[in-house]
C-alpha cells in the first residue's frame, strides 16, 4: 500500500523551467547593443562598450555602451531642461505619471522578472514574487506622495536634478527605490545602472517612453566606476543617492564635499541574526534561509552573523545543517530552485578567498554533501556555507562577504547578545528571534541598526524607511522619511552667501585693560564643570568699538576628546522620557528669562543695540520653549504593510553629536541648534560663535541651575573650523551640524568620511535665526534623530 509520506520522502523535483523566449527575442532585436536613454530616447551604440553575461551559464546576453563625459553632460543637461516643466505640473499630474509607470511595470512583470534573472543570476521565484511586485508597489506608493507633497511637506520644494547610482544585486528594485521618490518630489533623474546588470534599467527606460513620461525626466547612463565618478562629480546635480560598498561611499563623501549636493548613502552591512533559547527553532532556521541564502547572500542587509544562545546552539546548528542539505541550487530560471548564481566570476573569487581565510584561521566550515557538484560547473555557483566557532573579532564576523556564507557564534545572556551584535562598524539591519515579546523588543531597542526584524527577516515595503547607522550609511529610502531626502526648505534658494570666517586674534597680550579690576578668563564647560583649555592658551574677545571684553579658552583636539567622553557618560539623558526632558527644558527657559537683562547686556557689549539684544534673549527663551514642547511629541509612526505585520518608525537620538554654531545671533544661534538636539535625547559637543562666544559661555551657568545633567551639553571655545575638523574626524561622534563658511562645510564633509557620520551643514549660506521657518521647525528635529524601522508580527 502506498503511503503519501513515503512518496514525499522519495519524490524528486522535476524540471520547472520558466519560458524566456520573449526576453530572448527582445535581446535579439538589440543584437547591435544598447545605448543610453537621454532626453526621452535611446542613443546610438558608439564608442567603448562592455559585454553583459548570464552568470548562470557564462553566455553573452548583450553589448552596452559605456558613458563618457559627454554622455553624462548630455544626460544632466536633459534632466535640467526637463526640471522646470516637471516641477510646474500639479501633484495630481505627477501622480498620474507615477501611476502609469506602476501599471506598465505590472503589465511587463513576467518579462522583467525573466530579464532580471538572466542578467543577475537570482532565481525566478525571487524576481517574480519579490522584486518586481515591490517595484510596482514603490511607484504606486509614491504616486500618492506626489499627490500629497504640498500638503504633507509645506515649506519644502524639490531639491532639483538628482544623480542616482545603483548596485547589481537588486538592479530593478534599487532603481524603483530611488527613482520613485525623486519623481514624486518633483525632481528629475540621471541614473547610472550597475555595470554587471544594466538590462532591466534599460528595459525600464523603454517603459518610461511607453508610459509617456516627459522627455528628460528620467535619464539613464551605463558604465562602471568611471562613469559613476563622472556623474557624482557633476556640477549640474543637486542631489546624489548611492547604494553600494562602504569604500565607494567614502570616496563619494569626499568627492561631493563642499559641492552643495545633498547626499544619501546606503552601504554595506554585517547584520546579526540573534536566536534566543525560547525561539521557535524551526521558524528561525527558515529565517536563516531567507536571511543569508536569499539572493545568494548578495544582500547588503543579509543576516550573515548568527548569534545563538549557548543552550540551544547545537540543536539549532543540527537543524540548520539538515535544512542546508535540502537546498537546491542551479538554473535560476527553474522555478523549483532555492538559490541561483552569484553575479560574476570576480565575486566568486572574492567569496572563495574569504572562505579560505576563515578556514585557515581555525573556524569550522560546513557545506552540504552535494556542494562539490556545483563548484566546478559552468555558472557562477557557490554552495550555502556555515561557519561555527567563529571568534567575534574574526574577519568572518566583521567583514562583509556578500555571498551565501553564515558565520555563527554563541552567547549566554541577552546583554552579551547585544554586545556581540553591536560589535561591528556597520549598522544596517538585524533580526531577533524570541517567543518572549519583552525580550524581543528590548533587543530591538538596544541594537545599533537602522532596521530590526522581529521573528522575521528581509521584509521590505515602500511605506517603511530603509537605511543604516554608522558605516552602513545615512539617509532613508521609503516612507515619509525617504521623501524628505529629495526635498529642501524653500527659503534656501534665496539664502545669502556668508563671508569666509576671519582668523581669530592671536593668543597674545592685548593692551587697553581696565587697571586693577579682577581679570575674567572664560573657561570651557565639559562634563558639567568649568574646564581650562588643554593648550593653556586663551584668545581675546572684543566688543563694541573694539573694546576688550574677556579672554576665552583656545580649545584643541584634547578638549574635544574630553568633551566627547563626558557626553558618552551622560547616556542617562537619552534614556529619559520625552516628558522628563521637556520639563528640564521648560526649567531652562524659565531660568534664562530670570536672567534676561544680564544676557541682553552681554549681547549689547558684543555690539548689538539695546533693542536687538533684548529681542535676541526673548527669542532664545521662546526657542527653548518651542523644543520643550516638541520633546515628547516628535514621535515616529506605526505603519501596516501587511495585515499581520506592523512597522514601527522610531525616532532615536544619534547619542553624541557635534555642533558648530554660527557667528550671527550668537545666543539665539547657539540655542536654536543645541535645543532640538538635546530635546531629542542627544548629548552634544558644541562650539559657540568664535568671535562672540561670551553669551553661550554664560549659558552654562543657566545649565547648572536647570537640572541639565553634566555631560549633556559640553561647550568648547576656539576656532570654529579647527574644532569642527576634529569633530568631523572623531569616530565617537555620530552626527555633526556645521553652520559657518563654505570652506568649512567642505572641510567637515570631507573629513567626516572616516566613520561616515551624518553631516548637516549650511553650505556657507546665512539663516535668519529669528525667523520661525528658518530658525526652528521640523528640519531641525528631522536632522536630530536617526530613524529605526522595527518590523514585528501582529496577531496570529
Amino acid at each position: 500500500m502506498n503511503r503519501i509520506r513515503d512518496i514525499l520522502n522519495t519524490m524528486d523535483y522535476g524540471p520547472a523551467p520558466e519560458d524566456d523566449k520573449d526576453v530572448r527575442a527582445w535581446l535579439a532585436r538589440h543584437e547591435k547593443g544598447f545605448g543610453h536613454f537621454i532626453g526621452g530616447s535611446f542613443t546610438k551604440v558608439t564608442g567603448e562598450t562592455f559585454a553583459v553575461t548570464n552568470p548562470a551559464s557564462g553566455e553573452a546576453l548583450a553589448t552596452v555602451t559605456i558613458a563618457g563625459e559627454s554622455d553624462v553632460d548630455n544626460a544632466v543637461a536633459a534632466a535640467g531642461k526637463a526640471l522646470k516643466k516637471w516641477q510646474a505640473l500639479t501633484g495630481n499630474q505627477r501622480a498620474r505619471h507615477l501611476y502609469a509607470l506602476a501599471r506598465h511595470v505590472q503589465k511587463h512583470a513576467r518579462f522583467l522578472a525573466v530579464l532580471e534573472t538572466l542578467d543577475n543570476g537570482k532565481t525566478i521565484r525571487e524576481t517574480r514574487d519579490i522584486d518586481v511586485p515591490l517595484v510596482a508597489r514603490h511607484f504606486y506608493h509614491h504616486a500618492g506622495w506626489a499627490e500629497l507633497r504640498d500638503t504633507s511637506f509645506p515649506g519644502y520644494e524639490p531639491v532639483g536634478v538628482c544623480g542616482q547610482i545603483i548596485p547589481w544585486n537588486f538592479p530593478l528594485l534599487m532603481l524603483a527605490w530611488k527613482v520613485a521618490p525623486a519623481l514624486a518630489a518633483g525632481c528629475t533623474v540621471v541614473l547610472k545602472s550597475a555595470e554587471h546588470t544594466p538590462l532591466t534599467a534599460i528595459a525600464f527606460a523603454g517603459i518610461c517612453a511607453e508610459a509617456g513620461l516627459p522627455a528628460g525626466v528620467f535619464n539613464l547612463v551605463n558604465g562602471a566606476g568611471e562613469t559613476g565618478a563622472l556623474l557624482a562629480g557633476h556640477e549640474g546635480l543637486a542631489k546624489l543617492a548611492f547604494t553600494g560598498s562602504t569604500a565607494v561611499g567614502r570616496l563619494l563623501r569626499r568627492q561631493t564635499a563642499g559641492s552643495g549636493k545633498k547626499l544619501s548613502l546606503e552601504l554595506g552591512g554585517k547584520s546579526p541574526f540573534i536566536v534566543f533559547d525560547n525561539a521557535d527553532l524551526d521558524a528561525a532556521v527558515e529565517g536563516v534561509v531567507d536571511a543569508i541564502w536569499f539572493n545568494q547572500g548578495e544582500v547588503c542587509c543579509a543576516g550573515s552573523r548568527a548569534i545563538v544562545q549557548e543552550g540551544i546552539a547545537e540543536r539549532f546548528h543540527d537543524k540548520l545543517r539538515a535544512r542546508m542539505e535540502k537546498l537546491r541550487i542551479g538554473n535560476p530560471l527553474d522555478k523549483s530552485m532555492d538559490m541561483g548564481a552569484v553575479v560574476a566570476p570576480v565575486q566568486i573569487e572574492q567569496i572563495t578567498a574569504k572562505v579560505k581565510a576563515g578556514v585557515d584561521e581555525g573556524a569550522e566550515m560546513w557545506q552540504p554533501s552535494w556542494a562539490h557538484t556545483i563548484v566546478n560547473s559552468d555558472g557562477c555557483f557557490f554552495p550555502p556555507t556555515l561557519f561555527t566557532h567563529v571568534a567575534p573579532s574574526s574577519p568572518l564576523a566583521q567583514e562583509e562577504i556578500f555571498g551565501p556564507v553564515l558565520a555563527s557564534m554563541t552567547f549566554r545572556t541577552p546583554a552579551e547578545a547585544i554586545q556581540l551584535a553591536n560589535n561591528s562598524r556597520y549598522g544596517l539591519a538585524a533580526s531577533v528571534w524570541s517567543q518572549n515579546i519583552d525580550e524581543a523588543f528590548d533587543a530591538a531597542r538596544s541594537l545599533k541598526s537602522g532596521i530590526v526584524w522581529i521573528n522575521s527577516t528581509n521584509l521590505f515595503d515602500a511605506s517603511a524607511g530603509f537605511g543604516g547607522y554608522r558605516e552602513s550609511g545615512f539617509g532613508r529610502e521609503g516612507g515619509r522619511e525617504g521623501m524628505l531626502e529629495y526635498l529642501v526648505p524653500a527659503f534656501e534658494a534665496k539664502a545669502k552667501k556668508l563671508d569666509e570666517s576671519a582668523p581669530l586674534p592671536a593668543p597674545t597680550p592685548v593692551p587697553g585693560g581696565e587697571g586693577a579690576g579682577l581679570d575674567r578668563t572664560v573657561k570651557m564647560y565639559i562634563g558639567g564643570k568649568q574646564a581650562r583649555p588643554d593648550s593653556g592658551y586663551s584668545y581675546p574677545v572684543s566688543g563694541k568699538g573694539g573694546k576688550h571684553l574677556a579672554e576665552v579658552g583656545l580649545g584643541n583636539r584634547k578638549d574635544i576628546r574630553n568633551a566627547v567622553e563626558a557626553a558618552h557618560k551622560a547616556s542617562g539623558w537619552s534614556a529619559m522620557t520625552g516628558h522628563a526632558r521637556a520639563q528640564v527644558l521648560y526649567f531652562l527657559a524659565e531660568n534664562l528669562e530670570l536672567r534676561a537683562s544680564e544676557f541682553a547686556a552681554r549681547l549689547a557689549d558684543a555690539g548689538a543695540s539695546t533693542s536687538a539684544a533684548k529681542r535676541e534673549v526673548e527669542a532664545s527663551v521662546a526657542r527653548i520653549m518651542h523644543y520643550a514642547a516638541w520633546a515628547d511629541k516628535y514621535d515616529g509612526a506605526v505603519r501596516a504593510p501587511d495585515k499581520r505585520m506592523l512597522t514601527l518608525a522610531l525616532n532615536e537620538p544619534w547619542d553624541v553629536m557635534g555642533i558648530s554654531c554660527p557667528d550671527e545671533a550668537p545666543l539665539l544661534g547657539f540655542v536654536s541648534l543645541v535645543m532640538p538636539a538635546i530635546a531629542m535625547g542627544n548629548r552634544v559637543v558644541v562650539t559657540p560663535s568664535p568671535t562672540q562666544p561670551l553669551a553661550a559661555c554664560d549659558f552654562y551657568q543657566v545649565l547648572d541651575t536647570s537640572d541639565v545633567p553634566g555631560g549633556v551639553v559640553n561647550i568648547v571655545t576656539g576656532d570654529r573650523d579647527t574644532l569642527a575638523d576634529t569633530m568631523a574626524r572623531h569616530d565617537d561622534i555620530a552626527a555633526l551640524w556645521y553652520f559657518g563658511s563654505a570652506s568649512g562645510t567642505e572641510l567637515v564633509e570631507r573629513e567626516s568620511a572616516g566613520n561616515l557620520k551624518a553631516v548637516w551643514a549650511n553650505n556657507g549660506k546665512a539663516r535668519n535665526w529669528f525667523d520661525p521657518v528658518q530658525g526652528q521647525g521640523e528640519d531641525f528635529l528631522f536632522h536630530a534623530v536617526r530613524i529605526k524601522t522595527v518590523w514585528t508580527p501582529f496577531g496570529v
